[in-house]
């Protein structure tokens, strides 16, 4: 397990909940607006597992749960293990995903290893590539989307608005690709000074309500995050 970071509180990363966030490295994607670039490319800091569990028996009681995330965590190949032990603490468990390996984010659902799931929708289908920065297995991406939509969680869908990237066109097919979705997030785009690509930028707060009313016919839940 490769984990490269640690918030010791987060009051917004697991909704409803007090946690901490933990964060491992590496992604298969490149999303130029992505604000972990030094997550993604595996540079960040390394924490040792044992450190990470000390610290995690020393807030029992104290907090709820623990927000995992990345880089995509769906690549660890201990992860199954490593959330065992988080549960048998008694925490409830976040796993952010990109959601490009549904059969191994089926098997933590339903291994009960998992109690709430936010996947990114990088663009909308016909744009993803470009959103995703790089070529992606888009069947394996809907699958995911599909089995969320199937309420075997809780779960939330987000997209971070990134203007040059994400079209309000590709909001439309979004809308579209997640019909009745739970919740749906448009986050705003926060420029870290750690970004993987350029060109980026945000869009305004009233151009993000407009993005929302896109949405909204066919995503009731859906709300601005971030502006």
């Amino acid at each position: 397990m490769i984990i490269s970071g640690l918030q010791k509180l987060t009051l917004l990363d697991f909704p409803g909940r007090t946690a901490c966030t933990v964060f491992f490295s590496g992604c298969n994607f490149r999303c130029p607006f992505c604000h972990n670039a030094s997550l993604v490319r595996g540079q960040g800091d390394r924490i040792e597992t044992e450190d990470f569990f000390a610290f995690l028996r020393s807030r029992k009681g104290i907090l709820d749960g623990v927000a995992v995330t990345g880089g995509e965590p769906l690549l660890q190949p201990e992860l199954d293990a490593f959330l065992s032990q988080i549960k048998e603490m008694g925490f409830l468990i976040k796993l952010d995903t990109n959601g490009s390996f549904p059969e191994k984010l089926r098997k933590l659902v339903e291994s009960r290893l998992v109690d709430y799931v936010a996947m990114d929708i990088k663009s909308s289908r016909e744009g993803y590539a470009r959103a995703a920065g790089c070529t992606v297995d888009l069947e394996s991406v809907c699958e995911s989307v599909d089995y969320l939509l199937s309420a075997p969680v809780a779960y939330e869908f987000r997209t971070t608005a990134a203007k040059g990237l994400v079209t309000p066109e590709d909001f439309t097919g979004i809308g579209k690709w997640i019909q009745g979705a739970q919740q749906y997030f448009i986050q705003g785009f926060v420029d870290s000074g750690d970004l993987l690509g350029s060109g980026v930028c945000a869009y305004s707060k009233e151009e993000m309500e407009v993005l929302r009313d896109i949405v909204l016919p066919y995503v009731p839940a859906v709300s601005l995050r971030g502006v």
